[in-house]
């Protein structure tokens, strides 16, 4: 069972795609590559954290998330509405979350972070909502599709001379 992590998948959202001109031909071709590097990484019994801003007008949000491999939780973004973040298809859904994984103290939440819970000891910040056009701080990592290939990462993934230095 392996930890993967995601953000800003915003599928079914065609003016996203344009406006951070992801390299596909139609909404309809992103959301196919995204759900098949999705299905492609994460196994049906792994764990992963969506870090918001999941799906944006979708018409079945359900069925999308239940074509989606893995157990997942969702970390609430600001385009997530009440009815996405309650459907059953989610192990978890709340605004923010701390988990160890790997050895790692994680503070996840859909927006970079200036300052988190022990910062100072090491802890590392996983977000989206930048879609890659932020700076980060060290140990702070945005795990949004545009920073990350377009599909899901897991903690070996991220470069240490990205945010690291412990």
């Amino acid at each position: 069972m392996a930890t993967w992590f995601t953000a800003d998948t915003h599928f079914a959202h065609g003016a996203l795609r344009a406006l951070m001109r992801r390299p596909f031909a139609s909404t309809a071709a992103m959301d196919a590559a995204l759900i098949e590097a999705w299905n492609a990484a994460v196994a049906p019994d792994d764990d992963i954290w969506h870090l918001g801003d999941f799906a944006i007008g979708h018409r079945d949000p359900a069925g999308l998330l239940a074509g989606l491999h893995g157990r997942k939780h969702l970390i609430w973004g600001n385009n997530d509405p009440p009815a996405l973040r309650d459907l059953p298809g989610w192990t978890s859904s709340q605004p923010y979350a701390e988990l160890e994984c790997e050895g790692r103290f994680l503070i996840l939440f859909h927006y970079p972070l200036r300052s988190w819970n022990r910062q100072a000891k090491g802890a590392w910040n996983l977000h989206g909502h930048s879609h890659g056009r932020l700076k980060p701080l060290a140990r702070q990592f945005d795990v949004g599709v545009d920073a990350r290939g377009f599909r899901p990462i897991r903690l070996d993934d991220l470069r240490p001379e990205r945010g690291d230095a412990a």
